[in-house]
């Protein structure tokens, strides 16, 4: 009996606020480009003050990944705190319009639902300034084990791993889905978040989780290497598969046996930011629809290239249709 979730994924709810930005603001504000920073409810605040005019879209890394499995056509869940606030309602109408089931409880006390102040430099590479709130919130009690057992692969980002209630709650995931026959997959995230926590990352690799999604700059950090083949090298008898991108240079999805590489969709750079999430996407929908590692990897391509090409990080097309078109799915 094929489960009622195809991916069900895990992670921080957030509402993006996105801006233009040149390289003074950037730094004025000691700005690291490519980076994802956690800030304070007042950095925020400073931040805000101070940007351009801006737009509000929801966004939140493994919530982006969900609406692009959504949008190929999957059977897509998610799991992410929000407050029972305005911007909280706003996350949980988008998700669910983009066809993805939301069911966490909204949090009715402590801090606001989660913003992210993303800039987009003049050559697209964009910097997320990020305040958790009420992401913090999520814990185990958050985390049905009958529900995640009901999908075929629990997807999480490595940003949840931030505090120990939250640490708590992808544990009790990751657990519920290996009694369940669930794949777990995980994703690094950002190399500054495999900085905090490698050691804990390579735990998880070789201990919990089937499917890595990485950048080369995330794969080469964790294992502490110089070049994208020693990484490789390092990763190849740790998980079953291994999904890996390299920018304009395409992707890599890597097993135990074999290793097959997709160059990138050409395509006008607008902004960068959500495209290793929408690759995620395409590549869990390929999985789960028993798609070839190639034709995973070139749905990822896709999808990554549709979102580069405008600001904020969700498709506004539907990818099912765009697969159709481009590789004749």
């Amino acid at each position: 009996m094929s489960k009622k979730i195809q991916v069900l994924c895990m992670g921080n709810a957030i509402v993006d606020i996105i801006a233009r930005v040149d390289d003074a603001f950037l730094s004025r504000h000691e700005q690291v480009k490519g980076a994802m920073l956690l800030i304070d409810a007042d950095t925020s605040a400073r931040l805000y003050d101070d940007m351009p005019p801006a737009i509000e879209r929801s966004g939140g890394s493994a919530a982006n990944t969900a609406t692009g499995v959504a949008s190929f056509g999957g059977r897509a869940a998610y799991i992410g705190k929000v407050h029972d606030d305005q911007l909280g309602r706003v996350f949980q109408h988008d998700i669910r319009a983009a066809g993805v089931a939301f069911e966490t409880m909204p949090a009715s006390e402590g801090a606001p639902t989660a913003t992210s102040m993303i800039l987009v430099a003049p050559d697209a590479q964009r910097n997320m300034n990020t305040y958790l709130g009420a992401c913090t919130n999520i814990s185990v009690d958050d985390i049905d084990p009958d529900y995640v057992a009901d999908a075929e692969i629990l997807y999480v980002e490595g940003y949840l791993w931030d505090t120990p209630p939250m640490k708590a709650a992808v544990l009790k995931a990751m657990d519920a889905a290996i009694a369940g026959g669930t794949k777990v997959a995980l994703s690094l995230s950002d190399s500054f978040c495999v900085d905090r926590f490698r050691a804990e990352f390579l735990d998880l690799v070789k201990t919990k989780v089937d499917i890595v999604f990485a950048n080369d700059a995330e794969i080469m950090s964790l294992f502490e290497v110089d070049t994208f083949e020693a990484a490789v090298a390092a990763l190849r008898p740790h998980v079953k598969i291994a999904a890996l991108t390299r920018g304009a240079d395409g992707s890599v999805i890597l097993t135990p046996d074999t290793e097959v590489s997709v160059p990138a969709f050409a395509t006008e750079v607008e902004d960068t930011t959500g495209a290793g999430d929408l690759y995620a996407s395409g590549v869990l929908y390929g999985l789960t629809n028993g798609h070839s590692y190639e034709l995973c990897a070139q749905l990822g391509s896709l999808a990554a290239a549709e979102v580069i090409a405008h600001l904020g990080a969700r498709s506004e097309v539907n990818l099912g249709e765009l697969a159709k078109k481009e590789l004749d799915l």
